[in-house]
Formats: structure tokens, sequence, C-alpha cells
């Protein structure tokens, strides 16, 4: 495990709010024109489904022939899968990568859980995507990398740990990065590589400095130090949760503090293309 603070850059102040914007993504000469979204549907898998269920997400696709790295993306305990799309998935979809961003509140009719605990079967979401994906003649199934905010980056990290989980999937993510999730019933045994960027004021995330550092409050087997595949954990100080979404003024929910952090962002967005780089490589 590593632990980087990186050092603190003068903040940008950018007004924009981030639940009721169409967020754009600047293209430097590196990027590729910026695919479109698609509305798409999915189905389940039964056996571990309690009803029928049929996914919904937004699917971009980069130009180009041959097979892509992918990323499949997931949201928070307020769900907001299209922003989240418009967010992260329009940039990585930028470099190159197939993005599929999972709503999994609306087949639910689920509108927040924040506070609670998620439905049982959503844990299992993340594979019905990487199956999705792994069916599709453009992506590379052996690239594909669970990438998911606060309730989503947990689960991002429960579908790369140790696991029944895990085991239960023929189909493996090839690496996976949490923004600012929640650690604290988290082993920290990882399958594969693994990226965690949280903010230092974040009151959420404490609980990823013990996990990383083999002490992991979970109630079971925990990590000890060098054990399973590495885990980044990259500390940006002065930042709170949320801190990659723009908002025009901070604000304050169940007892978590969110604030933009223009600094925190452009690092994080550097170092989560930079780890994609190595792990699965960059897009065509």
């Amino acid at each position: 495990m590593s632990v980087i603070q990186p050092p603190q850059l003068p903040k940008i102040a950018i007004f924009f709010f981030v639940l009721c914007i169409n967020f754009s993504v600047p293209c430097s000469a590196e990027q590729q024109p910026i695919p479109q979204a698609r509305s798409i549907q999915f189905e389940g898998d039964l056996p571990f489904t309690p009803n029928p269920l049929v996914l919904k997400g937004y699917l971009r696709r980069p130009e180009g022939a041959g097979r892509h790295p992918a990323i499949v993306l997931l949201h928070g305990c307020a769900g907001f899968a299209e922003r989240l799309d418009q967010h992260w998935g329009e940039r990585l979809a930028s470099w190159g990568y197939v993005t599929l961003t999972i709503d999994s509140f609306a087949p639910r009719g689920i509108e927040n859980v924040c506070g609670k605990r998620l439905p049982r079967d959503q844990e299992f979401d993340p594979f019905r995507g990487l199956n999705f994906l792994v069916g599709q003649p453009f992506v590379d199934p052996r690239r594909i990398v669970a990438m998911g905010f606060s309730q989503g980056g947990s689960l991002a990290l429960l579908t790369v740990e140790r696991g029944a989980n895990e085991q239960m999937y023929q189909n493996k993510f090839r690496a996976a990065v949490a923004f600012y999730p929640y650690c604290e019933e988290l082993k920290g045994i990882a399958t594969v590589p693994a990226l965690i960027l949280i903010g230092e004021r974040d009151v959420f995330t404490p609980g990823c400095r013990d996990m990383t550092e083999g002490r992991s409050r979970h109630l079971g087997m925990s990590r000890t130090t060098g054990e399973g595949s590495p885990i980044k954990l990259i500390v940006y100080p002065g930042a709170h949760q949320s801190f990659d979404f723009p908002r025009t003024t901070p604000i304050d929910y169940l007892g978590y503090h969110l604030e933009f952090s223009q600094s925190a962002t452009d690092q994080a967005v550097e170092a989560v293309r930079e780890f994609l780089r190595v792990t699965v490589g960059g897009g065509q």
C-alpha cells in the first residue's frame, strides 16, 4: 500500500451545481472526439436476482475498430447515474475507453439510499455490467475496470475483494478505482490492483487508511501488509467528500461536508488516467 499526499495547489473557484448541470470535458490533442452516450437496457442474471430485473445504463463507445478497454461506472447513494455519465463517462470515453454507467436505482424504484444499506442484490450489479460488456465485440474482456464514487466506490472495491462475490462470477475485473468510498466493512484484500482517492478532511473515509494499512475493522479476516494485489491510496490535502463534482457552494448532507476542489480534481484526473494506462492500457 502506498499513501500519497500531493502538494497543495492554488484553489480555483468554479461555480456549477453538481446535480443540475450537463458537465463538459475539454479535449486536448491526445483526446478523441467524445462519443455520444446511448441509453441501454440489459438483463440482470437470474440466479442472483430475487425478481426479474432489467438494468439501465449509459453506454459510450469510442470510434475505431478493434476491442477497447472498458470501465463500469457506479454511482453513489443519491443515484444520478446520468450526471455521472456526463461527468466521468464523457471524460473517460474521450480518452478512448468504452464506458457503461449503471443506473442501479431506476429499475428498482429507488430514489436515494443515503444513510441506508444497499439492496442485497445490488452488490452484483458491477458483475452484471461486466458480463454485458464482455459480450460486446468492441470490448476487450481482459481489460475492464470497476470505478465508483462514494457508496459506488465501496461497491467497486467489494467487487474485486477476495470473497464470495468475486468468486461467484467467471468474468473478472482487471482493476478498480474508488473515489471517497466507505471502507469500514471491507477487508482490503484485493484480487487486482486498486486505486483509492480521498480527501484529507472527509469524515466518511478514515476507514480507508486503516484498511490499506492492515487495521481493517472488518469482523472477519483483514488485510496484512503486502497481502493481495497492491492498493494505492491518494489523500488530497484539505479536500472533502465529493471533491471532484463542481457545485455553487459547499453543502452539508447527513453529517458529511460536500465541497468541490479544483486542485484535488485536477490531480485525481491525472492519477486515474495514469492508473488506467498502467493496469489496462490507454485507449486507442
